[in-house]
């Protein structure tokens, strides 16, 4: 695999930014970070390196240049019209405060070239919030990925109304070329998918703590224990599908009992007095807070583990 001509901007130099970095460096984009203060640049060029040729002593490492060559294809800049010029792709990772992005957004809008997409890392702002404003609002789009985004395949793209439908089918196709999992929505949705289905699970685990059913320990367990394993491999719909002798023949057994069981689920909780200490109390004796990087260390390593089983399989 050789390097690639295209420019790839990354507006924000931080650890989402940074692993978008490297994901669209593993086949050879040419990449260049902006951040507003050279330190950070120069510290997040830093950490990439330094990941990268971990990533490679481990033989984990994504695509099939060399780690010396994936960083070669990385560059900083503090000059956003260098950030902007040329480029065929710029996600925007800043932090989720509104002000900020519009803020980043207008200034993006004055100097964006036409054939720019602008996509946001967003998991909380629909697309027609971030560009309303803007004249070029139909460059822009979300990508929203999986934390943590070179680990797990998984990216969001959903559109605003007024998105080209050209610029969401060229960063389907951008993503899936850097070897991601992209969903196109077909309309923008409050949460999108990942965090509605998330927000779903969440709610219920709550309940069932709060009341008293399960503790968290075990609760965690139905999922990373039981549901998780299969949906590592398979979706919720397809799953039913083998549960049964097919959809129509899972929904004509359950329909009612899922109905039912439904229907005592209770409030949608607030996540807030004493039940949110409560739990927090036991994670911590699960994971002490001082614990969580090396946590995240191994549940990094886990995802990469998984993700190469996958492609195996």
């Amino acid at each position: 695999m050789s390097v690639k001509n295209e420019k790839i901007g990354i507006f924000g130099s931080g650890l989402i930014g940074g692993s978008w970095a490297m994901i669209f460096a593993s086949v050879g984009y040419q990449v260049q970070i902006y951040d507003i203060v050279p330190e950070q640049i120069s510290g997040a060029l830093k950490r990439i390196e330094n990941e990268l040729k971990q990533l490679e002593k481990e033989n984990i490492l994504r695509g099939t240049l060399t780690a010396q060559q994936q960083f070669k294809c990385i560059t900083g800049t503090t000059d956003i019209k260098e950030l902007v010029k040329g480029a065929a792709y710029i996600q925007e990772c800043v932090p989720e405060n509104i002000e900020l992005k519009r803020k980043i957004y207008a200034q993006l809008d004055a100097i964006l070239e036409d054939q720019t997409i602008l996509a946001s890392s967003t998991s909380t702002f629909l697309p027609s919030v971030l560009s309303a404003e803007m004249k070029r609002k139909s460059q822009v789009i979300i990508a929203h990925p999986v934390n943590p985004p070179y680990y797990v395949p998984l990216i969001e793209v959903v559109p605003a109304p007024w998105t080209k439908p050209e610029i969401a089918l060229k960063t389907k196709q951008l993503l899936l070329d850097v070897g991601q999992k992209p969903v196109l929505f077909t309309r923008e949705i409050e949460g999108f998918a990942v965090n509605r289905v998330q927000y779903a699970i969440l709610n219920e685990v709550w309940r069932l703590v709060a009341s008293g059913v399960l503790n968290v320990r075990d609760i965690d367990s139905v999922m990373s224990d039981g549901l998780g394993m299969r949906y590592a491999f398979l979706g919720p719909l397809e799953t039913a599908h083998l549960n049964a002798e097919g959809w129509a023949n899972y929904c004509d057994r359950y329909h009612q009992s899922i109905y039912d069981v439904s229907q005592t689920f209770g409030e949608i909780p607030k996540m807030e007095g004493p039940v949110v200490a409560e739990i927090a109390k036991q994670l911590e004796e699960m994971c002490p807070i001082n614990k969580l990087p090396a946590r995240r260390e191994w549940r990094d390593n886990c995802l990469t583990q998984l993700s190469q089983l996958k492609k195996k399989i």
